[in-house]
C-alpha cells in the first residue's frame, strides 16, 4: 500500500458520499486501512451501500491490485472467477473465502515465485492431514464475538459517595449490576451478592453476610471480573475448536491454559430445594427415632416432677440429643452443611427462620468463592487475549492456506516455471481435472517466438475450445502465483490476457464494433496473449479473412502471443505466413462420435467434421452412390 491517502471516489460506483461513509463506519481512515491488510471483506460489506464485490474492489483498490487491467474480456474474467470460485469450495470459513477473492495475477516473478511456494508447501501439508475432521473443525470457527452485555439485577456494587458512583459509572460498571450508595443501605437485603467497593471503609455491614470488599483503586475486573470473562464465555466452544484444530496442526497454544481456568470457575450451585427436602427428610426420621426411644424410657416419681417442673429429665434430654445428633448428620452429608434446624418438642419442629439463614448463608458463601475464583482468572486471562486473538487469527488464516492446499492437492496441481514462451506437458481442465476416468486424455502444447501466433484448426467438438481454456487457465493461474493442471508447464508473464469467445455472425453494426474492438489491442505497446474462438463470421468471408491475416501479421511484429481457432486456416495462409496447428478426429463411431487426438499437431491442418461425416458415408456405402461421395471428397 503506498503512503498517499486513499481516495475511495476513484473506484467506480463510489462518490463522496459514500467514501465519507465508509471511512466513518470503519472508525477511520487508519482503522480502515487496517482493515484492509487485514483482508475484512466482511466488515467493509457490513456497511449499507458496500456489496461484497464492491468491499473486494476497495481492498483490491487500497493494496494496487489490478485484475481489470490485466483480464481484458468478459470470457477472461469469467475463466478467473471460475478459478476462484473453485478454491473457495474448500474454504471453510469466511474469512477463507473472502481472502481468496482477493488472489490476483501478478506482474512480479519473485512475488508469484513466493506465492508458488507457499501453496506447493500448503499442498504437501493437507496430503499428511485428517482432512475430513480439519473441515468439520474449521467449519466451526469464525472471528471472535464481543458478547452482549447482560444486566444481572440479583447483584449489587455499593459505594459509599457521590464520587465513588461517578468513578464506577465512568467505568461502564453499572451495565452489568446496580450501583447502591450509603443512602440507599436499606435496600442491600433485595440482592443475593453485594460488592462493597469500598474507598475509606466507613460502612458498618457486620450484619449482611451476602457481601464482599474490593478496594475502589482496584481494576475494573477486579471489581466486576465479566468485563474480561464475558468475552472467554461468549468464545468458550470457539476457543475448544480452535485447540483442537491447533493440536492436529502441531501448533503452540494458551489455549489449554485459559480453557483450565474457565472451567475451574464453575462453582456448585446452591440447591436449596435439596435443603428443604434434607431438612423435612431429618424431621420425619428424627419423630420416629423419639417415639421409638421414648417408649423404652422408664421414670421415676422424682423424674416425672422434675418433668413438671424443671424441664426434660437428663434421660429424655440424651434421647433427643443423641437423635439430633444423628440427623445433624444426615443432613451435613446430604447438603454438605452443619446446622441444627430443629426446636426441641415431640413431634419436632423446624425452625424455618434458621432453615433460610443457614441457605442465604450458603448462597453468600458460594458467590464469595465464585466471585473470588472469577477475579483471579480475570487477572489472569486479562493478559492473554491478545494472544488468544492472535491464535483465533492464525486458524483462519490457515483455512485460506488449507483451501489452496486442497485445491493443489485434490486437483493434482503443479508449479508452473517462468519463461520466455509457453509450453505445458500433460495438461488438462479444470473441469476434467476431478474426473478419475482413466481415459481421460491429457494435452501437450507450445507457442514460442517466432511461432508466436497459431492457428488452431480441427473437427468440431473436436477440443479446441478447451484448449484454449486450458491454455487461459494455466497462464492465469501461473500469474496468480498457483500451480497449474499439467505435470510441466513454462508460462510467460504477459501484462494484458484478452479471450474472445465464439461469434455466431456479424452484420454492418457489429462489424463495426469488431473493428473498434481489436485494432486497438494490436497498436496497444503491451506484451499479452489472445486467445480468439472462431471470430471469423463476417458476412463477407474474403474481409474476414484479410483482417485476421492483418491483425495476425501485427501480432508476430511484436511482443505478444496469440492463439486462433479458425475454419478458414486455408484461406488465411494465402495473406500470411503463420504456424497451423491441428487436432486431429480419427473419424467417427457408429453414433457420429468423434475418435480424436486432442493434443494438437504443430504445423498441421486438421480434417473438419464435414469431411468426416462424407468419409464415413463413402465408407458405408456401394456402388453409384460411394463414387458420387468419392468424387466429393476429391475436393475436400
Amino acid at each position: 500500500m503506498s503512503g498517499d491517502r486513499l481516495d475511495l471516489t476513484k473506484i467506480k460506483g463510489i462518490g463522496d458520499k459514500l467514501a465519507q461513509k465508509i471511512t466513518l463506519k470503519m472508525g477511520g481512515e487508519t482503522e480502515l486501512l487496517k482493515a484492509i491488510q487485514n483482508y475484512e471483506v466482511d466488515r467493509l460489506a457490513s456497511i449499507e451501500g458496500v456489496s461484497q464485490q464492491k468491499a473486494v474492489e476497495i481492498i483490491n483498490h487500497a493494496l494496487g491490485n489490478p485484475v481489470q487491467e490485466f483480464l481484458k474480456t468478459e470470457r477472461a474474467y469469467q475463466i478467473y472467477e471460475d478459478i476462484l470460485k473453485r478454491i473457495s469450495e474448500f474454504a471453510c470459513t469466511k474469512y477463507g473465502k473472502n481472502r481468496i477473492l482477493l488472489i490476483n495475477p501478478l506482474q512480479n516473478a519473485d512475488k508469484i515465485n513466493e506465492n508458488l511456494k507457499f501453496v506447493i508447501n500448503a499442498k504437501k501439508a493437507v496430503s499428511k492431514l485428517p482432512l475430513d475432521e480439519i473441515k468439520k473443525l474449521l467449519k466451526m470457527i469464525h472471528p471472535p464475538q464481543e458478547k452482549r452485555i447482560k444486566y444481572d439485577s440479583s447483584k449489587a456494587l455499593l459505594v459509599e459517595s457521590k464520587n465513588d458512583y461517578e468513578h464506577l459509572t465512568d467505568l461502564n460498571l453499572n451495565r452489568y449490576y446496580s450501583v447502591v450508595t450509603a443512602d440507599e443501605i436499606e435496600s442491600l437485603g433485595e440482592y443475593e451478592f453485594i460488592i462493597y467497593v469500598y474507598s475509606e471503609g466507613l460502612l458498618e455491614l457486620d450484619d449482611v453476610h451476602n457481601i464482599t470488599m474490593v478496594s475502589s483503586d482496584s481494576k475494573d475486573y477486579e471489581i466486576v471480573p465479566e468485563v474480561i470473562l464475558s468475552y472467554y464465555h461468549e468464545n468458550y466452544e470457539l476457543l475448544k475448536n480452535v485447540l483442537k484444530v491447533r493440536n492436529i496442526l502441531d501448533y503452540d497454544s494458551v489455549l489449554p491454559e485459559v480453557i483450565d481456568i474457565l472451567d475451574s470457575i464453575k462453582v456448585d450451585s446452591v440447591d436449596v430445594e435439596n435443603f428443604d427436602k434434607a431438612v423435612a427428610d431429618a424431621k420425619n426420621k428424627a419423630d420416629k427415632m423419639l417415639e421409638k426411644s421414648i417408649k423404652q424410657v422408664d421414670l421415676s416419681g422424682d423424674e416425672v416432677l422434675s418433668l413438671m417442673n424443671e424441664g426434660l429429665p437428663k434421660k429424655i434430654q440424651k434421647i433427643f440429643d443423641d437423635v439430633i445428633k444423628e440427623v445433624k448428620e444426615d443432613i451435613k452429608k446430604n447438603t454438605g452443611c452443619s446446622f441444627d434446624p430443629f426446636i426441641q418438642k415431640y413431634p419436632v419442629e423446624i425452625d424455618y427462620h434458621e432453615l433460610e439463614r443457614v441457605k442465604k448463608m450458603e448462597i453468600a458463601k458460594k458467590n464469595v468463592k465464585e466471585f473470588e475464583k472469577k477475579v483471579d482468572a480475570a487477572s489472569y486471562l486479562s493478559k492473554y487475549k491478545l494472544e488468544v486473538e492472535k491464535e483465533i487469527r492464525e486458524i483462519l488464516e490457515f483455512d485460506y492456506e488449507f483451501a489452496l492446499g486442497c485445491f493443489a492437492y485434490y486437483y493434482d496441481l503443479h508449479a508452473p516455471v517462468i519463461g520466455n514462451f509457453f509450453q505445458f506437458k500433460e495438461g488438462l481442465h479444470l473441469n476434467l481435472a476431478l474426473n478419475q476416468d482413466p481415459n481421460i486424455q491429457r494435452i501437450d502444447y507450445r507457442l514460442e517466438y517466432p511461432e508466436n501466433v497459431a492457428l488452431l484448426t480441427g473437427a468440431n467438438s473436436g477440443g479446441k475450445t478447451t484448449l484454449l481454456e486450458t491454455l487461459a487457465q494455466i497462464s492465469i493461474m501461473a500469474q496468480m502465483g498457483l500451480p497449474v493442471c499439467a505435470k510441466e508447464a513454462k508460462i510467460k508473464l504477459v501484462e494484458e490476457i484478452y479471450f474472445f469467445s465464439k461469434k455466431r455472425s456479424l452484420d454492418a453494426g457489429a462489424f463495426e464494433s469488431f473493428l473498434n474492438t481489436f485494432m486497438p489491442i494490436v497498436t496497444k505497446n503491451t506484451n499479452k496473449l489472445i486467445l480468439l474462438d472462431e471470430l471469423e463470421a463476417i458476412t463477407e468471408l474474403e474481409a474476414a479473412v484479410k483482417i485476421i491475416a492483418s491483425f495476425i501479421d501485427f501480432i508476430k511484429d511484436s511482443d505478444s502471443y496469440a492463439v486462433i481457432v479458425t475454419h478458414m486456416a486455408r484461406e488465411i495462409m494465402k495473406h500470411t505466413h503463420v504456424r497451423v496447428d491441428g487436432i486431429e478426429a480419427k473419424g467417427l463411431d457408429d453414433d457420429y462420435n468423434l475418435i480424436v487426438d486432442r493434443t494438437p499437431k504443430m504445423n498441421y491442418l486438421a480434417k473438419s467434421t464435414p469431411e468426416l461425416i462424407l468419409r464415413m458415408i463413402y465408407n458405408k456405402s456401394d456402388g453409384k452412390i460411394k463414387y458420387i461421395y468419392g468424387k466429393i471428397l476429391e475436393k475436400f
